[in-house]
């Protein structure tokens, strides 16, 4: 029965983990949990008081006296700072050029792991970020590693900014995507990686859609 499953489905920045997620998540009536806007929502934080990112201890200490919430709606997940509908501004390049740096003290990924294996102990989820299925969920039913290119991916995340008006340089993007792949990999605590018994789907040439197709086949013949 797919009403109680977890799917975990990793991968590194704009491989398109979270628009499939929330496609299978909404094709199964699941649970939709995106990790890394939890760790962006804290480096918006870390950015507006003036933190230092790099100070592992004080930044655990602020996720310590900050309440995330996801909020899964048809059509898009609202995450919530303090209160705060932050789900745009946690988008913004100056979070996604910040948030490799947060995310890499132990102690914060620690307290982050705890918040959520919460939301998904009950199953019927699909968590994406970059070490669901390795570290976070490594029992989950289901588990995926999306890949593309460097290339494809800043290309993807450029066309994004452009839609919402936001101007961007391509090549400084696909530099800034491998710079977080760099530090993504080599981090301490829980790099990305994929799982040993995780699928991997390459989506350089597949649409949105296609991926979504893919793992819907996944998860039929995984469970049923």
């Amino acid at each position: 029965m797919t009403d109680s499953i977890r799917i975990a489905i990793d991968g590194p920045a704009a491989a398109g983990k979270s628009t499939v997620a929330k496609i299978v998540a909404r094709r199964l009536s699941y649970l939709y949990i995106d990790t890394g806007a939890m760790y962006r929502a804290l480096t918006l934080k870390t950015l507006q008081i003036g933190l230092d990112p790099e100070d592992g201890i004080s930044v655990k200490k602020l996720l310590e006296d900050s309440v995330i919430d996801l909020e899964s709606g048809f059509e898009k997940q609202t995450v919530w700072l303090d209160g705060t509908d932050v789900t745009d501004s946690i988008r913004s390049d100056k979070v996604s050029n910040q948030v490799s740096l947060v995310a890499k003290h132990k102690e914060v990924r620690e307290e982050m792991v705890k918040r959520q294996r919460v939301l998904a102990e009950e199953g019927g989820v699909v968590m994406d970020g970059r070490d669901v299925g390795t570290h976070i969920l490594p029992k989950a039913e289901v588990k995926i590693f999306l890949s593309a290119s460097v290339q494809i991916r800043a290309k993807r995340r450029y066309d994004e900014n452009l839609k919402k008006g936001i101007s961007s340089d391509l090549k400084q993007m696909e530099a800034d995507i491998a710079l977080r792949d760099r530090r993504d990999s080599e981090r301490e605590t829980a790099p990305l990686m994929k799982a040993k018994d995780a699928i991997e789907v390459d989506t350089t040439s597949l649409s949105i859609e296609e991926a979504a197709d893919m793992i819907m086949r996944i998860v039929k013949e995984r469970v049923g």
